[in-house]
């Protein structure tokens, strides 16, 4: 593991990790469900695009709870995904292409019917007790009553953390579904068991691993083991927020190390961990990351998504401030300049499609989808590409409570109407649910204008998006003003241009807000990103400004990318020529030597 200098980078900054949802990808056999050999089948669409790593989402043995991050066996591949031979297929036949496979790794929890939670479930003396968080009911109240859960904190899918076991009379902590029962990282054979199966991984061909919650594995025990009440949530109900006491514990860094020694320790080749981490601070983020020091390649980090969340949090959605983007990104650039290494991302399997959440998905559609993509992936950092980002794919539309598939949206909605919520509340909710919610990523991938978009054959999952009929990739392919060209584009340049990986950044008008304008800097070459995130024309004079002396040749600078087209669009414009709505350029400069 080694951090970028302004002399050296890791294999990982020049590279675009691309993220395969395997349910809603591709699917071969017309069941309905994306499978395996479904991705394999696709492998050529990645590699054309040019990315250098493939993230799958789970495609373990799982109930499907929750979308597979429900896992029931981690050495099985899930039959609805295929077989370990199509697991393996598809890893030789990435690797033929110079592509890199990284599995989505869920070791905070696991499914209610892992083996290892059905030994510890059956009884208080089961020799696997200790591998799951079990608390009596909370003192004074009998198992069962109201208020006898041994903390008040909330679900990340509503409802409490804690759900009783009959058989026992005591309570297991879930931070997400009671069907995802949390693992106790305190006892060290689960951590044996875990590195023992990343290892069993490893030795398949697998070249690393995103680390779902990972920071949630340490949670803050009191001395007696307890675990304290956490503060009221806003909203008046009656959970309080664990958050502070089970978020990038004491021992996180120690379990990360054990697991850095103990998987990849004597291990020749290039490896890729990411450990996704909610709630994490630049400085955490820094020493998690940091190349003398650090247990894990990148974060990644959820600032910027929640920057559009009220006090209310997801359901609770805000106006999108450039302002507040600009500070957040301005941060985590300045506070890992010179040590550690962030992930970039807008879209994934959790989050809305970003060009319906803060571009334009009607008139200044491909404008903005390309806009946007080019506004992130010049930051220093990894870009990851979700699945139909790439071509500008669009959120849903959602008109009733069925249109919703997501166990987080549904339970939000059945806690709301079991609370008393009147139709008109629950038309309310499921309106202004609409744009933030998880199922707008995990529609069917969008391949041709055939029925479902060419995702199947067969009666899909969960439904396609009607603009799929000519929002797809056999479209835009050949196009090379497309969003999916640009994205080429974008890629291209990172693997090209040692600027993108190497260089510093300085933010450029960082109140303006209708532009977005960094600058990245070699001893060699400077880059000059500007970017309107408006419908309007945007004069550049706030930039000009601030570059001084240098305004007139950024001006006379080469144009390296554009998403602006002159064969429809008027005339060319280049250097700091005022932007057209949501334009953006690339501009370059090289220095004497």
């Amino acid at each position: 593991m080694s951090s970028p200098s302004s002399q050296q980078a890791p294999w990982f900054a020049s590279t675009v990790v691309y993220q395969v949802y395997p349910r809603s990808f591709a699917d071969s056999d017309g069941d309905g469900v994306g499978d395996l050999p479904g991705i394999t089948s696709r492998l050529d669409h990645l590699a054309d695009l040019g990315v250098g790593v493939v993230w799958l989402s789970p495609v373990y043995a799982s109930p499907q709870d929750d979308n597979g991050y429900d896992i029931s066996d981690y050495r099985a591949v899930d039959p609805s995904f295929g077989t370990l031979a199509d697991m393996d297929a598809l890893i030789a036949a990435a690797h033929e292409r110079g592509i890199k496979v990284v599995m989505d790794l869920v070791v905070n929890h696991t499914s209610d019917e892992h083996a290892w939670f059905v030994e510890s479930a059956s009884s208080k003396d089961s020799p696997k007790r200790d591998w799951y968080v079990w608390r009596p009911p909370r003192e004074g109240f009998a198992a069962g009553d109201p208020g006898a859960e041994p903390t008040n904190w909330r679900s990340a899918f509503s409802g409490s953390t804690w759900q009783l076991d009959e058989t026992t009379g005591e309570y297991y902590l879930h931070l997400f579904s009671r069907k995802q029962p949390d693992l106790n990282w305190e006892n060290p054979e689960v951590r044996a068991a875990v590195a023992d199966m990343m290892r069993w991984w490893l030795d398949r061909g697998v070249d690393g691993f995103r680390m779902d919650v990972i920071n949630f594995i340490s949670k803050r025990y009191a001395a007696d083991g307890s675990l304290p009440d956490g503060a009221p949530w806003p909203d008046g109900g009656l959970w309080g927020d664990g958050g502070p006491y089970f978020m990038t514990g004491p021992r996180l860094h120690e379990y990360l190390a054990e697991l850095r020694r103990e998987v990849f320790g004597g291990r020749d080749g290039d490896f890729l961990t990411v450990g996704e981490m909610p709630g994490i601070t630049v400085d955490d983020a820094v020493a998690l990351t940091d190349a003398s020091t650090g247990v894990v390649d990148m974060v990644f980090q959820f600032e910027h998504v929640n920057l559009d969340h009220g006090t209310g949090g997801k359901w609770d959605p805000q106006p999108f401030s450039l302002l507040d983007l600009k500070a957040s990104f301005g941060r985590w650039q300045a506070g890992m300049a010179e040590r550690g290494w962030n992930s970039l991302y807008w879209d994934n399997h959790d989050q809305p499609r970003i060009v319906s959440r803060w571009g334009d998905d009607g008139r200044w559609w491909r404008e903005s989808a390309t806009a946007l993509a080019t506004l992130l992936h010049l930051h220093r950092g990894t870009p990851y590409v979700y699945q139909g980002e790439e071509i500008g794919m669009t959120n849903l539309p959602f008109a009733s409570v069925e249109d919703y598939s997501d166990i987080e949206a549904v339970n939000h909605l059945r806690e709301a109407v079991e609370g008393g919520a009147d139709e008109a509340e629950v038309s309310r909710m499921v309106a202004s649910m609409a744009k933030l919610n998880r199922d707008n990523a995990r529609s069917g991938m969008q391949w041709d204008a055939s029925p479902h978009g060419g995702f199947t054959t067969g009666t899909p999952w969960f439904r396609v998006n009607d603009n799929a009929s000519w929002l797809n990739v056999e479209a835009q392919r050949d196009d090379p003003a497309s969003v999916l060209s640009h994205h080429r584009a974008l890629i291209a340049l990172r693997k090209a241009e040692p600027c993108v990986a190497t260089g510093d950044f300085t933010m450029l008008a960082a109140t303006h807000p209708h532009v977005y304008a960094y600058r990245r800097a070699t001893a060699t070459t400077e880059l000059l990103v500007v970017v309107a995130v408006s419908g309007e024309e945007q004069p550049l004079d706030a930039v000009a400004a601030e570059l001084g002396e240098e305004a007139a040749a950024w001006d006379a600078a080469e144009l390296v990318l554009g998403n602006w087209h002159d064969d429809d669009q008027g005339a060319a414009r280049s250097g700091l020529a005022a932007l057209r709505p949501w334009e953006a350029r690339v501009l370059r400069r090289r220095l004497p030597a």
